[in-house]
């Protein structure tokens, strides 16, 4: 299927393109109007784009029903501060509940049940169950259309980071099996980046991967091994000499048949243990 955003309806290019990306990490925005009257509410169009000066982005759309703008995009203009907090799973039902349309100038915090925390350098409020709080000031906002369902990008610096102990590792850095955080995919679905969901996938920065152009002949064209596995294989700088390859033969029981090998050896790429896929490949 190929679709032409200009010849489908809003609802449906909404659907496929939020269904289509992601997960999405939540941006729970807090803002204030002019008048100081709290505002609490969760934003999907969000991330970080630099470290220095630290920006994160995150995009409040105009109603696709009613082509107004989000009493979020109202405050941040009106005071050009915000507080991002992010939302772990032991907050995600409140999140969604402080996501009804309320009226302008009814109280998130209240209605959710959530604990509003002062800031130090900003006028909205934290959100103390958040396990990271983002203290920010709106460096510019920019419009992105007029029509219902068009963005507006509220490009935040990040002046203070407030960071829950309990979620730090020993080292004092931010331990992701403790975080529990959760992110927005299509329809009414989340996913919750905890347990078996989680998995390691070493950065090719650390060395240069030989690449899957590479790699002998009939791996790169096996019918068993997946682009996933031929990924990994890639991303060695050397193959093992004959002397390796021989000793481990002389230790481990290795298959008879190139079948049987490479899913010997796709066994221990599913353990991530690289090295020892190589050597029954080459064996």
């Amino acid at each position: 299927m190929t679709i032409d955003p200009q010849e489908v309806s809003l609802g449906k290019l909404h659907n496929h393109l939020l269904s289509g990306i992601g997960p999405r990490p939540i941006a729970f925005a807090s803002t204030v109007d002019k008048n100081g009257k709290r505002n609490l509410s969760p934003f999907s169009y969000f991330n970080v784009f630099s470290t220095r000066p630290p920006i994160a982005i995150f995009s409040p759309a105009k109603s696709g029903r009613t082509n107004t703008q989000k009493n979020t995009y109202e405050n941040a203009k009106e005071t050009m501060e915000v507080v991002i907090n992010v939302v772990n799973y032991n907050i995600v039902q409140q999140m969604s509940l402080s996501s009804t349309a309320y009226a302008k100038g009814v109280d998130e915090f209240i209605k959710s049940g959530l604990t509003p925390l002062e800031s130090q350098l900003v006028k909205p409020a934290r959100v103390k169950e958040s396990p990271i709080q983002l203290e920010c000031k709106v460096k510019e906002i920019v419009e992105l259309g007029d029509e219902g369902g068009s963005g507006n990008l509220i490009i935040c610096e990040i002046l203070l980071i407030h960071i829950d102990d309990a979620i730090l590792t020993d080292e004092g850095t931010i331990d992701t099996k403790k975080i529990d955080l959760v992110g927005r995919m299509g329809g009414d679905f989340y996913v919750r980046a905890f347990g078996d969901a989680l998995f390691e996938v070493p950065k090719p920065i650390r060395q240069l991967g030989i690449g899957v152009d590479q790699l002998p002949e009939k791996i790169r064209n096996s019918s068993i091994l997946t682009g996933n596995d031929l990924g990994m294989l890639g991303n060695v700088e050397s193959l093992p000499n004959d002397q390796e390859v021989k000793a481990f033969a002389d230790h481990f029981e290795v298959a008879n048949g190139w079948e049987e090998k490479q899913r010997q050896a796709q066994g221990f790429l599913k353990q991530s243990k690289i090295d020892e896929a190589w050597k029954i490949l080459l064996s």
